[in-house]
């Protein structure tokens, strides 16, 4: 197995995409193996690494079947319910509070 070619940020040749511009495109890597990467040098930390897929080997996306719309909106559902005080908040809660913002406030009130 040989090394990836590596290109500085911006100038990877045509024909190169992340995976972020392959969905763009209605693409998907389809399971090839990353074909390069770039690479954006920063001043106090290693570089910030992007890896390239051939454009020419992705595959389309594969659409959404009605199943797979339904098992999405009941994940979403899901994370919309508060743990704390179980109400549906009419959004996905934060993974990083946990609760919802009603409960936060709450909780802010109740510390000296």
């Amino acid at each position: 197995m040989g090394t990836l070619p590596v290109y500085r940020w911006r100038l990877a040749p045509d024909g190169y995409a992340t995976y972020r511009q392959l969905r763009a495109l209605g693409l998907r890597p389809g399971g090839q193996p990353v074909a390069a990467q770039l690479e954006r040098p920063r001043r106090r930390r290693g570089p910030l690494v992007a890896y390239l897929y051939r454009i020419d080997r992705a595959k389309p996306v594969r659409p959404m079947t009605p199943a797979r719309w339904a098992a999405l909106a009941r994940a979403n559902a899901a994370q919309r319910i508060c743990p704390s005080c179980r109400r549906d908040v009419g959004y996905r809660i934060p993974r990083s509070r946990g609760v919802c913002g009603r409960c936060v406030h709450l909780e802010e009130q109740r510390m000296p």
